[in-house]
């Protein structure tokens, strides 16, 4: 019987646990734990309320390597599914070589004092977790994670190449408030307001923060001004997909969060480094991210769609000529509150961390070492999406994306 610690208590975590009780033939136990236990008690209320699964709950910082390794051993995980922030990305993937236990997350390493998030410092424990004989699988939320597999379906049954690639990242739910934002405000301020960087003609090209955009009529939600930005599949997917000649993300922001957010970097709110206040350091961010919404509270006032996939330009594999795929995912906010009291952004995320989650404890996706999702097989991963609330289609375009 594979034992789980999920650790995080926000909205992803809160969809993740959710879907894994709805699914006790793969996960039979699951556990908890965050920095405040009373939200990992909250989160197990609501499970326990909707599916009649228990779920066990532990307070832990998990930065305190020791503390976690304790944990991880004092509930016998197989599996460590990280859903904190991602600077804590090495001490649990620490933990986890020092426990004996598999590691997931969903998002890249990124140092706690630089808005810089890449690969490198997790590719760099490849040898140990080989020598381990443990698997870490890297980025399995929607993007990335699903962007990656929408890709490598692609590139598995309709291209034999991928020339350029775009990915679409479109929220089209409102959720009543002035400003706030769809997850982690630390961690998306932070990813919004660092430079833009895509890949072009084998190297980075970088721009500053949102000063590129493009109009995309996106399905059940509309047009919308959508902003180029870096994301850290980028640099998965053009490492395993070197023929890429370009490859672009995108992400909608509506013009209320960009009057918002341009004066809160004017006054210095989303300064990441600590002032004086008081006597006492804070980091400007921080402070910010505790006065602004909690993204898990958006749940019952979010309404509308989002819709994300990846548009891919390459050689077909039935030998036609160049070929461009649409794959996507729509979304619906008040269907994902129904089923786990989550908005869809959290449940966009929540619902791939489960069935990568799955993949591992299954032994449908093995290895020893560290893994990003462009590696694996997407084929089980694209049929459990449609099982479990994210279906997906495809259809082909007239020709490559003009922006």
């Amino acid at each position: 019987m594979t034992k789980v610690l999920v650790i995080g208590a926000g909205g992803v975590s809160s969809v993740c646990v959710h879907k894994m009780a709805m699914n006790a033939d793969i996960f039979p136990e699951i556990h908890l734990a965050s920095r405040t236990r009373a939200k990992c008690d909250a989160i197990a209320a609501s499970v326990h309320e909707r599916t009649g699964v228990d779920i066990a709950t532990y307070e832990i910082d998990a930065e305190e390597v020791p503390a976690m390794v304790n944990l991880i051993k004092k509930v016998g995980a197989k599996l460590v599914v990280n859903l904190a922030l991602p600077y804590q990305d090495l001490p649990i993937m620490d933990a986890c070589l020092e426990a004996g236990a598999d590691y997931l997350d969903t998002a890249n390493y990124e140092p706690k004092d630089e808005a810089k998030f890449e690969y490198k410092w997790q590719w760099g424990y490849h040898d140990r977790f080989k020598q381990a004989g443990l698997m870490a699988l890297l980025g399995s939320g929607f993007d990335p994670g699903v962007t990656s597999v929408f890709t490598m379906w692609l590139k598995k049954h309709k291209l034999k190449t991928i020339r350029q690639l775009d990915i679409l990242d479109c929220n089209g739910g409102d959720h009543g408030q002035a400003f706030a934002t769809n997850f982690n405000p630390e961690i998306n301020i932070r990813e919004v307001t660092a430079p833009a960087r895509h890949w072009e003609d084998g190297e980075w090209v970088e721009t500053p923060a949102m000063s590129t955009k493009t109009e995309f009529d996106f399905e059940a939600v509309g047009v919308k001004n959508a902003y180029m930005m870096y994301h850290e599949e980028l640099e998965s997917l053009t490492k395993f997909n070197p023929e890429i000649e370009r490859a672009r993300f995108w992400m909608t922001f509506g013009d209320e969060y960009i009057k918002h957010l341009t004066v809160l970097q004017n006054v210095g709110m989303t300064r990441i480094d600590p002032v004086k206040y008081k006597g006492r350091e804070i980091i400007p961010l921080q402070f910010l991210a505790a006065v602004l919404p909690k993204p898990e509270t958006l749940g019952e006032t979010t309404k509308g769609n989002t819709n994300i996939g990846v548009i891919a330009t390459g050689e077909a594999l039935d030998g036609s000529g160049e070929k461009t795929f649409y794959i996507n995912n729509i979304c619906s906010h008040e269907a994902a509150y129904e089923e786990t009291g989550n908005q869809a952004v959290s449940y966009t995320t929540g619902v791939p961390a489960m069935i990568g989650s799955a993949m591992m404890v299954t032994g449908k996706w093995k290895g020893e070492g560290v893994f990003n999702m462009e590696e694996m097989d997407p084929d089980p991963f694209m049929e459990m999406l449609n099982e479990h609330g994210l279906p997906w289609q495809v259809k082909e375009m007239d020709g490559p994306v003009g922006f």
